[in-house]
């Protein structure tokens, strides 16, 4: 519940505006204030942001030295509540604390406050303790109040220690009595140094370089970000209906699932299984709670942002890699109703409109043609209608729908939904090779640019990227999209020319229409997550080895440990999970189905402690920069002509051997019975 950072405008910004007591979710705000002060405050003491150095960062320690006063600010964390530490080189320690958003700050005798903050309609507490005696000054204005700390001797040393609620104070001081019961901060350090060293060594690697070591952890840290667990001694407040819940199951908030389904959940399905549960069942509490399953399940509810009814994909990938402990019925029931009776718009939740009975019975999002007015005023007006975009992932999650009813033995829905699983083919263009908007009488969109496919504001006919990007987002029918693009030979040429095409148009051009396809390797971007299981394709049309090719160029590209060390917009794990996976040497590219494919590993052994007491083992001989291409493949001794392992054998102990070289083996997994399952047909628990 407590995560906190340095408020500054970027990582290189040299000045520190000021840190929280704890976010609200991730990158959507802060809550409180807080800021040391040089003697005195003054009126513009709470708007002064101060230069600083030494910053030193962990996952479980934070300081940092401001310029002038070289005051020094130290931080470390519980799962609810937080510690810092000030030191003043001159004496007369001043803190300076205020709310962000209405609210209020109370003072209390004994070196105590309590304060509110009201947000999107819930609250957030906090009750606050200073290790010395104090004087508290409260000043109040526009429903925020301010609040001056200072230390009624000379120390120079100031501690400051605090619980974090969304019940109530009162529960925020329980928080605190619980987690950090005295005055002592490296004790606190330590646990959470040993608790996160604890996490990060569920998965050991060995070899490759020291700079590719601090990219994994730092990567394996980051996919840790989320979900949040918010429950307090057995309850916790719901803002899905705005009540408190007494309940000892954990119940987590914030992910934003059209980032994470892909990589970072199947990431924990795989490491902490029991976790994954309780994060599923939170969602199906939300949609009993409010009517419709989420998408981006923040703090404060239901986050109307970007596209798809991926909660299918997650919940019919967690089910099919044995994770029980969740309803199903319930959340088959939810995903269900989203898929028929909620919308399908970008960036709007509840009810359909025209457009969703126009797509329910059509089974395409009909685009508007180049100038033409937006007539349905459900449709968001910056984000348009992504009209492309939207009939192929919903394709997709309808077919995830799909098995999670043939699980529950509901063949008629079974039938409905995989009918509309392909759905995608109703948007693909035979005679021009590309997924292609149409309107609402069924005629091609034109004019239309696959390599500048955005329409008006970039939105109108894909997401965040251009049609070379979602010619390839059918997860679920990999084979069938072979098909429609003239077999296994023509779509390998077409893919190897995804990495190769020009941006037909200037840099300046191309990003003022599409800012978040950074990270490019032809028209690939690497920076923007639909794009994260394409270099895997090749496996799925019989040429692994350029899998294996692709994956080390941009894993060594893209991925540095610097602070330029991410391509694009990082979205709290989404494609830190893709680095985890792909150092390790492998990826769930179809979640639903429970296997993984294998790229290749820039260690040389990989060894997974899997939480039922099993390990996951990968070891890679003669591996190295060079030496890229897996030349043979071993499974527990057995020797496949394929690039990918089932879920069930990883999780019953598995020991996956490559012998490596600096040659390409060609006929490695390029037999028609040795491709990976993606097909629309497939059943994912045959596998």
């Amino acid at each position: 519940m407590v995560r906190v950072y340095p408020v500054r405008r970027d990582t290189l910004d040299d000045q520190i505006h000021s840190f929280p007591l704890t976010i609200i979710s991730h990158r959507l705000g802060e809550l409180f204030w807080l800021m040391p002060s040089d003697g005195a405050p003054d009126a513009d003491s709470w708007h002064r942001p101060a230069s600083y150095d030494q910053e030193k960062e962990t996952p479980y320690y934070y300081s940092v030295r401001l310029e002038g006063s070289l005051v020094q600010i130290e931080f470390s964390p519980t799962a609810r509540c937080g510690y810092f530490r000030f030191t003043f080189p001159k004496g007369n320690p001043v803190l300076l604390l205020a709310n962000r958003f209405n609210g209020d700050l109370s003072t209390a005798e004994n070196n105590v406050f309590t304060g509110t903050e009201r947000f999107n309609d819930m609250a957030a507490f906090v009750y606050g303790e200073f290790n010395v005696p104090v004087n508290l000054v409260r000043t109040a204005e526009s429903g925020k109040a301010r609040l001056a700390v200072s230390a009624r001797d000379q120390a120079k040393v100031l501690e400051f220690r605090y619980g974090i609620s969304f019940i109530s104070a009162e529960q925020a001081r329980k928080n605190l009595r619980q987690e950090i019961p005295g005055w002592q901060f490296e004790r606190i350090e330590r646990q959470a140094r040993d608790l996160w060293n604890h996490v990060l060594g569920q998965v050991q690697v060995e070899g490759g370089t020291a700079a590719q070591r601090r990219v994994f952890y730092t990567s394996l840290y980051r996919c840790y970000e989320r979900m949040v667990n918010i429950s307090e001694d057995g309850q916790y407040y719901s803002s899905f209906d705005h009540q408190v819940h007494q309940d000892k199951r954990p119940f987590y908030v914030d992910n934003w699932l059209w980032d994470t389904y892909r990589a970072l959940e199947p990431l924990q399905t795989l490491l902490n299984p029991e976790m994954e549960a309780d994060k599923i069942q939170s969602y199906v509490r939300m949609y009993e709670q409010a009517g419709w399953m989420p998408s981006f399940a923040v703090l404060w509810g239901d986050y109307a942002c970007m596209t798809g009814n991926h909660a299918a994909a997650w919940m019919a990938d967690a089910w099919f890699k044995g994770v029980r402990n969740f309803d199903l019925k319930a959340a088959y029931e939810g995903v269900r109703k989203n898929s028929l009776e909620a919308t399908l718009l970008p960036w709007r939740n509840g009810a359909k409109c025209s457009l969703d009975d126009f797509y329910n019975e059509h089974g395409y999002l009909p685009a508007l043609h180049p100038g033409e007015n937006e007539t349905v005023p459900e449709v968001n007006r910056s984000e348009r209608r992504q009209a492309v975009s939207v009939t192929l992932e919903q394709s997709y999650d309808d077919w995830c729908t799909a098995q999670m009813a043939r699980a529950l033995g509901r063949a008629g829905d079974y039938e409905l939904f995989l009918k509309r699983a392909a759905n995608y083919k109703n948007v693909y263009r035979a005679d021009k090779g590309f997924m292609w908007p149409k309107d609402a009488e069924g005629n091609w969109i034109e004019p239309f640019d696959p390599k500048f496919s955005g329409g008006q504001g970039g939105r109108d006919y894909t997401t965040e990227n251009t049609d070379y990007t979602y010619n390839w987002d059918v997860q679920h029918d990999l084979a069938g999209l072979a098909g429609l693009m003239g077999g296994r030979r023509a779509a390998e040429a077409k893919l190897d020319q995804l990495f190769r095409a020009d941006l037909g148009r200037s840099k300046f051009e191309f990003l003022s229409v599409f800012p978040d396809s950074t990270g490019l390797v032809g028209q690939f971007s690497m920076a923007n997550e639909p794009s994260m299981a394409i270099p895997y394709v090749y496996n799925h049309l019989g040429a692994p080895w350029k899998t294996q090719k692709r994956i080390r160029q941009l894993l060594e590209a893209w991925f540095t440990d610097t602070v330029l060390g991410m391509p694009g917009d990082e979205d709290g794990g989404g494609m830190s999970s893709f680095v985890v996976f792909s150092m390790m040497g492998f990826y769930p590219v179809v979640p639903g189905v429970p296997v993984y494919e294998l790229g290749s590993p820039v260690f040389d052994r990989v060894t997974i402690r899997l939480h039922n007491g099993k390990t996951l083992r990968l070891i890679c001989k003669n591996n190295s920069r060079d030496n890229k291409y897996i030349q043979r493949v071993r499974l527990n001794g057995q020797s496949p002509n394929r690039v990918w392992f089932r879920h069930a054998d990883a999780v019953k102990g598995l020991t996956v051997e490559l012998e490596m070289s600096n040659q390409p083996n060609t006929k490695l997994g390029a037999d028609r019975g040795d491709l990976p399952p993606s097909s629309l047909e497939l059943n994912p628990a045959s596998f």
